[in-house]
């Protein structure tokens, strides 16, 4: 579990960073904040430093949604949607890819409910739960749908609740601990995702993967 210190956010309201999940993936800037944008409103100025590098299970709660390319926010991202969510009062950002610059920028969307993966929901950061799409919830390829950027940034949106509780599957690299990326399908036992209602009794599942990835 991670510790709960915090620090300043580098980079501020000004030029977009280009920190989310870097590779093949990554594209252009948003043309404009999506519907649901007003839940960044909260967003922090401040984030705790303490995601050790690896693939982990964030359990927290959600302060703000922040869209890319929205420079009203510290550290803001023009490729992907930040998920602001709290340990302890202090603020971490888990990166969401949501435009592909390889093969169809549309990312792929299903929805799923399924009981939480690893042991009940409990706040912090888990690097000890794995995640595999297929063997852990049954997910495969043919199920997810391509959705356009700003269409899947409203739907990602639209399900996050501020003040809720979130479980978010992701990586942290050892120069950013103050953030999580690859919220996707990745490799075995390393697949990204986002569950809703975690800590009840029918978590609610958003999985998110590539064109050219098929499982």
């Amino acid at each position: 579990m991670i510790a709960l210190s915090a620090a300043a956010a580098c980079g501020g309201g000004g030029s977009p960073a280009l920190d989310g999940a870097p590779g093949a993936h990554d594209a252009g800037a948003a043309d404009a904040a999506p519907d649901g944008s007003d839940k960044a409103a909260a967003c922090a100025a401040t984030f705790g430093s303490d995601l050790t590098p690896a693939f982990g299970r964030f359990d927290g709660t959600v302060l703000a949604v922040v869209p890319p390319g929205d420079e009203d926010c510290a550290l803001p991202n023009r490729t992907h949607l930040v998920v602001q969510a709290t340990i302890g009062g202090v603020a971490y950002r888990l990166v969401v890819d949501v435009l592909s610059n390889q093969g169809s920028p549309d990312v792929l969307l299903t929805k799923l409910d399924h009981p939480l993966v690893g042991p009940a929901w409990a706040e912090g950061w888990h690097t000890d739960v794995p995640l595999d799409y297929v063997t852990d919830l049954g997910a495969h390829s043919p199920t997810f749908v391509a959705t356009p950027e700003t269409k899947l940034v409203s739907a990602i949106t639209a399900e996050l609740e501020l003040g809720a509780h979130i479980s978010i599957f992701a990586t942290s690299g050892a120069t950013e601990p103050n953030s999580a990326h690859l919220v996707h399908r990745n490799t075995t036992n390393a697949d990204g995702a986002i569950v809703l209602n975690p800590d009840g009794p029918s978590p609610h599942w958003l999985l998110m993967r590539f064109d050219e990835q098929t499982f």
